[in-house]
């Protein structure tokens, strides 16, 4: 039993192919998508998108958020930029979270979208650095 997994970022068709499992990072937590899973369409977060054949991960790739589709037979990831997670650069992380975190302390406080977002992107660059090399 496979689900049909797609990767789409603004610029191409990154991956699609039949996995056992992913693993994607909603705004709300991880989700895991095995077929026959309930329709629902997220929101991610910046983190890494697990791939499983049986019960091991065999590819990992670094989203910097977007939306998911699941359907019982198919998880289309619409993703505003993703990368192999060996792409995913430690200093470029920290260079991205210091910007962030002023963006955040400019930010005007009584816009709840505007420090959404800069606490969004805190998130992403956090994740970043966590996880980078």
């Amino acid at each position: 039993m496979a689900v049909s997994l797609e990767i789409v970022s603004p610029e191409k068709l990154l991956l699609s192919r039949p996995v056992d499992m992913v693993v994607i990072p909603g705004a709300e937590g991880d989700i895991g998508v095995l077929e026959g899973h309930t329709p629902m369409i997220v929101t991610l977060r910046g983190g890494t998108i697990d791939l499983y054949e049986g019960d091991k991960i065999v590819e990992q790739l670094f989203v910097h958020g977007g939306f998911a589709e699941v359907t019982p037979e198919r998880c289309t990831v619409l993703a505003n930029r993703a990368v192999p997670l060996g792409e995913v650069k430690k200093a470029e992380g920290e260079k991205l979270l210091a910007e962030a975190e002023a963006a955040y302390e400019a930010a005007d406080k009584s816009n709840t979208a505007i420090e959404d977002e800069a606490l969004d992107l805190i998130q992403l660059a956090r994740s970043m650095v966590d996880l980078g090399r």
